[in-house]
């Protein structure tokens, strides 16, 4: 070692810089799966969150105006929501699958609305059922 600083021989060696890539490939080979699917728990949290929210505020809705809502935009036009929620599967807020009640079995059967909504994504959660199930 003294005799490369003597001779103004300086930095790393090949071998050294492959085995420094080595172990940083390595710890980013474990790392960003494992970030991967920390966003995506995050977004699984914040769909369920989201489509709890909704159902409840059709539930409210539903009971103060004794019908269901006709379309999501009812339940922000009326002050039930300030806008309607993000699904952040699907990527926007404009494509949830909404889910009509049937005549019989609606408050006021002359209008059957919303009963239900789910998210409109085609994917599959962590847990192996599809977001559009849930």
């Amino acid at each position: 070692m003294a005799r490369r600083i003597r001779s103004g021989e300086r930095g790393f060696t090949l071998v050294e810089l492959m085995v420094a890539m080595a172990i940083v490939l390595v710890v980013l080979g474990i790392a960003v799966p494992q970030y991967n699917k920390a966003v995506l728990r995050a977004k699984e949290s914040v769909l369920r969150q989201n489509l709890f929210s909704m159902r409840t505020v059709i539930d409210e809705y539903t009971y103060d105006k004794q019908k269901a809502p006709q379309q999501l935009e009812d339940l922000v036009k009326d002050g039930y929501l300030r806008q309607i929620p993000f699904d952040p599967i699907a990527g926007n807020n404009t494509s949830w699958k909404v889910i009509m009640e049937d005549g019989a079995s609606s408050a006021n059967q002359t209008e059957p609305g919303i009963f239900d909504v789910k998210s409109s994504s085609p994917k599959t959660s962590l847990e192996g059922t599809p977001y559009s199930e849930w």
